[in-house]
């Protein structure tokens, strides 16, 4: 279906052509013919299926059939997201004169948040806490809104924004005056409850739910061990040269840890977290987004709500704990229809989120082994980053919301020598061993192989030697013992 065949206005249909946009996508087809008859819908749909458009759309066309009387609110999760919809709003609206986009959210003063809405506003995006923090300074009336819209309901239940949304809802006019849109990527028994509570007699529509976009993804898993995880990376970098390539990892000193290392090694990258300076955050998005930046390191802040347009390639290299996590990830990449990779590294701290992993996506990842890919050993110039020290100095940037960074520092050479040449540094995993295992049979290796190894601190720790008793105590131990008897 194309768009001129919804018989949009003409404004509408100009925003259309000047982004590019000409055909319907599968959700915009299934559900903007139910949108712009002012039903309320909830759409389960994947992650770059087209659903921002489908509910801009509709606001737009209520805004020129009520002759610019039509005020829109749109929540997202996360700062991210709302940006991204704000900017998509405004491409839209660009043949609409006079029609205005606010985006609100926390991390930035509210100043010149609230200049725009003094100057007024068609629709507002935002958050849920900045948004209900203008409700409670008067400066924004929910009840002003005929059409509400809430994008992935799930993401802000897992942030636990449940109790804002109530309070939100609760502050709405009657549901029977008012549109109200839900978009979610799965419709978990929250997601309907607030439907069945909040919305007028809502319709159900289930488009490519999430599960489905690993398919149109090239993955691809390699076992490694956690102290050679860093030198596989190189490796798979060297041979692919991603154009762009996103790379998750669990925690926040880990996401500064390979983003440094990866400098040291020649490949220019930035970090995303939550910690940074929302200025920061925003600016390293746009880079990545335009093209100036080839590599990013994030933690899941950047999971959902991150449109990166021909994102090649998407690296776990830790494999996530929440095994949803993984479907966002790696549908960063190939996006509205296009083709990516997503290559996941395995090792023993982790190994444990694989199995429900493989079974929500209902496949098994296909194992790889370097020699047989042909990945070339690739020296590490990061060798004897000292993260701890490091990750103070970071810390302490980000907590003072600055993004200087000092020079990591290195430890001894002659304690990484001595290091080297240690029988027991030498990796116990027996990689080639796996390629015939089961999942099963690989978590039992991994079981026998690491957790029954004794701890670091057990094999130095020497035995205290008692201090000796001073005379008058071994007196008084006499005497007592006497007592005793």
């Amino acid at each position: 279906m194309t768009f001129n065949e919804l018989n949009l206005p003409h404004e509408v249909l100009l925003g259309l052509k000047s982004v590019g946009f000409s055909t319907c996508t599968l959700v915009q087809e299934k559900v903007l013919p139910i949108t712009l008859t002012g039903r309320d819908v909830m759409v389960q749909s994947k992650t770059g299926s087209g659903k921002t458009a489908v509910y801009l759309i509709t606001i737009l066309n209520h805004y020129i059939q009520t002759k610019g009387q039509s005020k829109a609110l749109v929540v997202a999760p996360t700062r991210e997201l709302a940006v991204q919809i704000e900017k998509d709003a405004k491409a839209l609206s660009s043949k609409m004169p006079g029609y205005k986009t606010g985006c609100f959210y926390g991390g930035v003063g509210y100043k010149e948040q609230e200049k725009e809405i003094e100057d007024g506003l068609s629709l507002y995006v935002g958050t849920p806490g900045r948004l209900l923090d203008y409700s409670k300074s008067r400066r924004i009336d929910f009840r002003t809104f005929d059409i509400v819209v809430m994008d992935e309901a799930d993401r802000m239940f897992d942030m636990g924004f449940f109790p804002d949304i109530k309070v939100m809802f609760a502050s709405l006019r009657d549901k029977e005056s008012r549109q109200t849109m839900l978009f979610s990527a799965t419709m978990t028994s929250r997601v309907k409850n607030l439907a069945w509570g909040y919305m007028n007699n809502s319709l159900e529509i289930a488009v490519q739910p999430e599960e489905i976009t690993v398919k149109n993804i090239t993955q691809e898993l390699f076992h490694v061990s956690k102290d050679e995880k860093f030198d596989l990376l190189l490796s798979i970098l060297k041979k692919l040269n991603p154009s762009s390539c996103l790379v998750f990892t669990n925690t926040k000193d880990k996401t500064v840890e390979v983003s440094q290392r990866l400098n040291m090694n020649g490949y220019k990258t930035e970090y995303l977290m939550g910690d940074m300076a929302q200025s920061k955050r925003l600016e390293t998005i746009e880079r990545m987004k335009k093209g100036e930046l080839k590599y990013l390191v994030a933690t899941d802040v950047a999971a959902r709500g991150l449109q990166i347009d021909n994102l090649e390639l998407v690296v776990n290299y830790d494999i996530p704990e929440d095994y949803e996590n993984y479907v966002h990830r790696i549908g960063r990449t190939a996006r509205a229809g296009k083709s990516g990779k997503a290559i996941t590294l395995a090792c023993e701290e982790y190994i444990y989120g694989l199995e429900a992993i493989e079974n929500y996506i209902q496949m098994k990842i296909p194992v790889l082994w370097p020699d047989e890919v042909g990945l070339e050993k690739v020296e590490d110039k990061s060798k004897g980053y000292d993260s701890n020290r490091h990750l103070k100095t970071v810390r302490r940037t980000t907590s003072s919301n600055s993004s200087r960074v000092k020079k990591s520092t290195f430890k001894d050479k002659k304690v990484n020598e001595k290091k080297k040449e240690e029988p027991g540094n030498k990796s116990r995993t027996d990689f080639k061993k796996l390629s015939s295992m089961t999942l099963e049979e690989r978590m039992v290796y991994y079981k026998k192989t690491y957790l029954n190894q004794p701890k670091k601190e057990e094999t130095i720790v020497e035995k205290e030697v008692p201090k000796k008793k001073s005379l008058f105590a071994r007196i008084i131990s006499i005497f007592k013992g006497k007592k005793n008897g």
